[in-house]
């Protein structure tokens, strides 16, 4: 009756299986990248951001993520006008130079199709800044997509680091008979639990290394809140949403 939760198990065993060397190569690079003090950051335009929402002061997460939200390419501030500037040439560079990303850092960058200006452009001038990228993307999707970029390349070309969603063209999954278009988009779904699980075994690494990790835990607990001022304290100066 519920075909989406179906459709969700058969693609995260799916991403399980065939992204395990990706998503652990990648996962050490985040540990890396905390250990010697340094941080995270998430890109993301359109319903992409939620990815970066889900990392960023969570209870359960990792304290030295900073989701990097740009409103003009979120949708809740015009619909439209995101997805028109997320095709504008020379935006990401204006973004990165104001988000407080460093040579030393890592950047994840999330766009299903990987071909519009901004997320490309962004893994660029990352990769120039001397950060390493790690793309969230699906690759079938991306290649069936026509390019909306002055570069020629798409996301999964230009990260140093690719996690292949293998969510379908379009996104949408599900035909219901006599309707045109398909519904029900997976690529939330699926980066979620993607982001979460790199999240699982960062944290994991870091303990195998002798590293206390620093976890955001529930503001609604008792203690909660002196417990995250503390991490916030410690990561402000690096931190610009904190």
């Amino acid at each position: 009756m519920f075909d989406y939760f179906v459709l969700v198990r058969e693609l995260l065993d799916e991403v399980q299986q065939s992204e395990q060397q990706s998503m652990e190569r990648a996962a050490t690079t985040i540990a890396d990248t905390i250990a010697r003090g340094r941080v995270l950051h998430y890109f993301a335009a359109g319903h992409s951001h939620m990815l970066g929402e889900e990392l960023f002061y969570r209870a359960g997460g990792l304290a030295p993520v900073n989701a990097i939200m740009e409103p003009s390419l979120m949708v809740s501030n015009g619909a439209s006008k995101s997805s028109k500037l997320e095709c504008l040439h020379g935006l990401a560079k204006v973004i990165l130079e104001e988000s407080g990303v460093e040579r030393g850092d890592v950047l994840m960058v999330a766009s299903t199709s990987g071909v519009n200006a901004v997320p490309v452009e962004m893994a660029a001038e990352a990769t120039e800044l001397g950060v390493r990228v790690i793309g969230i993307t699906s690759v079938g999707a991306s290649r069936a997509t026509p390019l909306r970029n002055g570069s020629g390349k798409r996301l999964f070309e230009l990260a140093d680091i690719v996690i292949d969603t293998h969510v379908p063209y379009g996104d949408a999954a599900i035909q219901v008979e006599g309707v045109a278009q398909r519904i029900a988009p997976l690529s939330t779904a699926i980066g979620v639990a993607i982001v979460n699980a790199l999240v699982v075994r960062t944290v994991k690494m870091l303990v195998e290394r002798g590293i206390d990790p620093p976890i955001f835990t529930s503001a609604n607990i008792p203690g909660g809140q002196e417990f995250n001022a503390a991490l916030l304290n410690r990561y402000k100066s690096q931190i610009k949403a904190f």
